[in-house]
């Protein structure tokens, strides 16, 4: 019976691509939070979400991991790193030496570390380039999971997600629905009763022809692609200037989400 949640990362976490009211996202921690929080009588669970977009490894651990052992949560979810492994040059090995040192941190200070594998980008275009170095990372962080006794949110076995309606338009973040599957599968890899099975099928789509799918990759690469390039070029983030949630009611996450539904 887990009273108290604190979830850190970057933009997976903070909920880019399932937006709130007011220009705020949800996301899948707020909506685990909340199954979590209906485990618990009224008033006795409290939720906080440090998540920044665009943080970096490092960044993460020295702005949001402090934070997470001051509040000695029950449960803390930490999904680091997706961001290191995205830039050239960077190696998965040297990146997992850091992610394990933040993990033992953490361990001994909170009740239980989950910890978060990388999407499979096999149909990603650009980012399946990089399967492989994805791959690896993902190896270490559920090796450090073994060595820590750290229950693993394994996002590259949820099939249901290499769907494309579990994305949003930019394609480097889940949609609404996506967000609601990871939060199913966070709530089953505690054992905690859920409402619906994260793999239930998708209704079919109809067949798209090879000029229609060019024609989506064009647009995604002008509307997308191109800015996030231009932004690692000048050293910019897109969470400069952006501020954590913080603590959060799940009564006002589910308001946030019936509002948008």
């Amino acid at each position: 019976m887990i009273g108290s949640y604190v979830a850190v990362g970057d933009s997976f976490t903070e909920g880019v691509g399932d937006p709130g009211p007011g220009g705020a996202f949800v996301g899948w921690a707020d909506r685990f939070a909340v199954l979590l929080a209906d485990r618990r009588p009224e008033g006795d669970f409290t939720y906080t979400n440090l998540a920044v977009r665009g943080r970096l490894l490092d960044q993460i651990v020295a702005e949001q991991v402090p934070q997470a052992v001051e509040l000695a949560p029950d449960l803390v979810s930490f999904c680091a790193g997706g961001n290191d492994i995205l830039r050239p040059g960077t190696d998965p090995d040297e990146v997992a030496e850091r992610f394990e040192r933040a993990v033992a941190r953490l361990t001994e200070a909170v009740g239980t570390v989950m910890v978060t594998t990388g999407f499979d980008t096999r149909g990603v275009p650009v980012l399946k380039r990089l399967r492989g170095k994805i791959a690896t990372y993902n190896g270490h962080v559920r090796a450090i999971a073994d060595r820590y006794g750290c229950p693993v949110l394994d996002l590259w076995s949820l099939k249901s997600i290499q769907d494309r309606r579990a994305w949003d338009h930019d394609r480097l973040h889940l949609s609404p629905e996506g967000h609601t599957r990871v939060a199913l599968r966070a709530g089953q890899v505690l054992g905690v009763e859920v409402p619906a099975d994260p793999e239930q099928a998708w209704p079919p789509l109809p067949p798209r022809g090879t000029l229609e799918i060019r024609r989506d990759d064009v647009q995604w690469a002008r509307e997308y692609l191109v800015p996030w390039i231009g932004r690692r070029l000048r050293g910019e983030s897109s969470g400069d200037h952006v501020q954590a949630k913080g603590m959060l009611s799940p009564y006002d996450i589910k308001l946030r989400i019936e509002s948008v539904a």
